[in-house]
């Protein structure tokens, strides 16, 4: 007698359509005759089949359900192909990456390319203004000089691994209740390279490759900053049966200055004058990326006025030539009351007295008024 198809699967009957597929998941996987291998597990495995295959199938389970397996006796076959969800899974599981693997063994067997590398290389804050070249060390894979990257003996050779024929892959052909499949594999015995190594180098014992450190010059473009990436081209780490090296990519990281901030293509700084050189101008020496240059303050200069230097900034990266400006922030010093001599007060006070009860008192008495009602 045939046994109940819901009882088949574990589910009631007045299960719905998604409680029927997760039951012949679960079921499939635990009866797949690639991972079951009890007697009887091939058996049960078509059972689960047929049961997801009516059950699954809106007319073919109101058939079962009214007339049992003589309403469904006709329609053996696949499940139905309009919901494949957990068959497509579970052929999924089982086969997925057959071909991906056939690939990469493909892949391994012929040049490859080496991997790339990075550095983090630290700049001061002029360096990355003006460039320049850098000595770094870096430690990466390059060809053994003694068997030529071959890996083998000098003198002998690597012979065509007989197990895959050279091709680096093994192919297994695997019955299933669905048919025939083939696996395709990477080599055991070759690891995918389609050769086997009877007598290795003694320098790299097989590798191909070397660890080596190596002391590199690198030129810094003017204009650089946090973050830039400057790639040097065959600096990473070799490549094996013949493939290209790989590069080395330099990450920037410019460190901060005690002096100077950066905006862009503009450099900032901040200077501290007295109030008398605000209110008569003068000419003063600053400090510049390019050493001490002259800077006019012009009279009647107020705090926090921003003075230009053209031409003195960052230059542009990929165009020396042009230049940001330095831009510098002028701070006014007023000494207060206190600190003033004797003279010097009374010299403010005369002309605190003579500028008072002018309509237009100007600068001078507001920076008097500021020193004496602070």
């Amino acid at each position: 007698m045939a046994r109940d198809y819901y009882e088949i699967l574990g589910v009631e009957r007045n299960a719905d359509k998604e409680e029927i597929k997760r039951a012949y998941r679960r079921m499939a996987r635990k009866y797949h005759p690639d991972v079951n291998k009890e007697p009887g597990a091939d058996e049960r495995f078509k059972e689960i089949n047929r049961a997801y295959e009516v059950l699954s199938d809106a007319d073919a389970r109101a058939r079962y359900d009214r007339f049992g397996e003589a309403g469904v006796s006709g329609s053996a076959g696949m499940p139905d192909m309009g919901d494949m969800g957990g068959f497509a899974d579970i052929f999924e599981s089982f086969f997925s990456g057959f071909a991906s693997t056939g690939q990469q063994a493909r892949r391994r067997s012929g040049p490859m390319r080496g991997e790339d590398l990075r550095y983090d290389l630290k700049l001061d804050f002029r360096e990355a203004i003006f460039g320049g070249e850098k000595q770094i060390k870096i430690t990466h894979l390059e060809t053994c000089t003694t068997c030529n990257g071959s890996g083998a003996k000098p003198g002998t050779k690597p012979r065509t691994c007989t197990t895959c024929g050279g091709s680096g892959q093994v192919r297994r052909a695997t019955r299933t209740p669905f048919g025939s499949f083939t696996q395709v594999s990477t080599c055991p015995t070759c690891g995918g390279t389609g050769q086997v190594i009877e007598e290795k180098c003694d320098s790299c014992h097989g590798a191909g490759v070397l660890q080596k450190t190596k002391n590199l010059k690198i030129t810094i473009p003017a204009g650089v900053d946090s973050g830039t990436r400057l790639r040097v081209s065959g600096e990473g780490d070799a490549g094996q049966k013949g493939g290209p090296a790989g590069d080395l990519f330099v990450y920037l990281f410019v460190q901060s200055d005690s002096e100077f901030e950066r905006e862009g293509i503009n450099i900032l700084s901040t200077i501290q004058i007295s109030y008398l050189q605000a209110i008569l101008g003068d000419k003063v020496t600053v400090e510049t990326v390019d050493g001490k240059k002259p800077l006019t303050i012009p009279a009647g200069t107020q705090p926090d006025t921003i003075l230009t230097l053209e031409g003195l900034g960052v230059p542009k990266l990929g165009n020396p030539v042009a230049r940001g400006d330095h831009l510098i922030r002028v701070k006014v010093n007023i000494p207060h009351p206190s600190k003033l001599h004797s003279e010097e007060r009374e010299i403010l006070e005369k002309l605190l007295e003579r500028q008072k009860g002018s309509a237009n008192k100007g600068v001078i008495e507001g920076l008097i008024d500021s020193i004496f009602h602070r």
